[in-house]
């Protein structure tokens, strides 16, 4: 009886590790839709959203190409500007880009199988997800999911995949500070009155909100009433 306690300490202080590792993870893309750091943010929201907009006008092939050719482009006139600057001053300082190919970027075999082992966890419980929707083993499950992309197929007529991403995108990274920053701090989710929960939002900010989706949905939604009506 002794000896099974040491074991079952040893795996209990063996699963927290796999737990925590998503916690810097969480934190910090909690830090990056809240703007805590408004360059890094800048720069993903920036990237990101020129690539879908890029995707949603060209091929993926098109898009790729033409990133690369950029950053090669960057790369080797950086390059060949170092080397005319160290060959006009007679300086020895060497390559450029030394101190990032020197940076040791191979992956360990036990990293490897760590991300391996954390990817498993995920597609084993959609692979069970996905037997038990369609094998119907809870009907009401399963009538949920058809009723769900029953309701996709409308919002597939209207949007494309790309047009939905680049929705997502604004939303995610707009409207977590909008709502941290006109959120009333006297009211809590938690507090309550007796006939229902309390509203945290000021109406400035529900304005807000409202206009700022009303452009979003301007921008993005096909005009596809005056194609008809033309």
């Amino acid at each position: 009886m002794l000896v099974g306690h040491p074991t079952g300490a040893q795996s209990s202080s063996r699963a927290v590790p796999a737990s925590a590792t998503h916690i810097p993870f969480l934190l910090a893309v909690h830090d990056l839709i809240f703007w805590r750091d408004v360059k890094k943010t800048g720069f993903v929201f920036g990237t990101t959203l020129i690539m879908l907009l890029s995707l949603a006008a060209f091929s993926v092939i098109s898009v790729v190409s033409y990133l690369i050719l950029a950053l090669l482009s960057v790369t080797i006139s950086f390059r060949v500007y170092k080397s005319v600057i160290q060959a006009v001053q007679k300086s020895e300082e060497g390559h450029p880009f030394k101190a990032y190919l020197d940076v040791d970027i191979t992956l360990s075999s036990e990293a490897f199988h760590n991300y391996m082992n954390a990817a498993m966890v995920h597609v084993n419980k959609a692979l069970k997800l996905i037997i038990r929707l369609f094998l119907v083993e809870d009907l009401v499950d399963s009538l949920k999911l058809a009723v769900f992309m029953w309701l996709m197929t409308y919002v597939g007529a209207v949007f494309n995949g790309i047009t939905l991403l680049i929705l997502a995108e604004l939303l995610v990274f707009s409207v977590p500070i909008v709502y941290e920053k006109y959120k009333d701090p006297s009211k809590t989710p938690w507090n309550r009155q007796k006939k229902g929960r309390i509203n945290t939002w000021k109406p400035e900010m529900q304005q807000l909100l409202k206009h700022h989706l009303i452009v979003i949905m301007m921008l993005l939604v096909p005009w596809r009433t005056c194609s008809v009506s033309a």
